[in-house]
């Protein structure tokens, strides 16, 4: 008699749900497979990055430090080598420091010009320098007393001529000053008793017999200091052109497109929108 059960190899057969299962499943476990090993792979990288980050980050550091130990160090050592002192060396880099952030701050606001004072620094630097480095206005001042024969001690009396010689100049330019700039009477006494006060302080300094090296780093300083009151000065009659800095940071060309475009929109719509 035929059987009513199916074939055994029928019954072995996977049907397609089964099938589609079991490919689902591999498919899901290879792509979990796949985000582990990207998560894998991307920690890594994370690492190494992190790592190059921070060799990077250290070396940019001790670049860093270098030049600035390098500046420092050959301030002082051009301090030392040239005029036989470390501080000399300070009060230079300090000063010059100093002038390259004014001049910075200037050229920043665009608010004056700096390579005339730059120029007229270095000039007075320059020559201060060799005058004092050589002792010029001690030497004048001691042929002046000896010309005079004066009765003082003659390690006195150059800084005694200094100062009555400098502090006559100084009160006569005083004075001279104020009458062109038309300073009156009370302007003129004052220009006198400013000009006589100056010119005695410059005459006792000038007096003073420097080594070459120490009247060297005088005018040095000078110049320095000269380089930046110049560009304070300036700074300060010039002003800050508000309405020009303003416009470097204010997106003008943007805004104006944008409200043409505004006004060009209102015009076509129709009317009752957008009032």
């Amino acid at each position: 008699m035929p059987s009513d059960r199916p074939p055994r190899a029928a019954e072995e057969l996977p049907g397609l749900k089964s099938q589609a299962g079991a490919a689902l499943g591999a498919a899901k476990e290879l792509l979990k497979a796949h985000v582990e090993l990207g998560k894998t792979e991307l920690s890594e990288i994370g690492g190494q990055l992190a790592r190059v980050l921070a060799l990077g980050g250290l070396a940019l550091a001790a670049v860093l430090l270098a030049g600035i130990l390098l500046a420092l160090g050959g301030v002082l050592f051009m301090g030392e080598w040239l005029f036989g002192s470390l501080g000399w060396g300070v009060l230079h880099g300090t000063l010059l420091f100093m002038g390259v952030a004014v001049a910075a701050l200037i050229v920043a606001l665009r608010a004056g010009r700096i390579g005339r004072w730059l120029v007229l620094g270095t000039f007075v630097a320059a020559v201060l320098a060799i005058v004092l480095g050589l002792a010029l206005p001690n030497r004048v001042y001691t042929a002046v007393g000896e010309s005079l024969r004066l009765a003082v001690d003659p390690a006195v009396r150059p800084l005694l001529v200094g100062i009555v010689l400098v502090a006559l100049i100084g009160a006569i330019v005083g004075v001279v000053t104020a009458l062109a700039a038309g300073g009156g009477g009370r302007g003129a006494v004052a220009a006198f008793v400013g000009g006589l006060l100056l010119g005695a302080i410059i005459g006792a300094l000038t007096a003073i017999d420097f080594a070459p090296g120490a009247g060297a780093a005088v005018g040095i300083t000078i110049g320095l200091i000269v380089w930046i009151g110049l560009m304070l000065a300036d700074l300060v009659r010039t002003g800050v052109a508000v309405d020009s800095l303003k416009a470097r940071f204010y997106p003008s060309q943007t805004v104006d497109t944008a409200k043409e475009t505004f006004e060009w929109l209102k015009e076509r719509m129709p009317p009752g929108i957008g009032s």
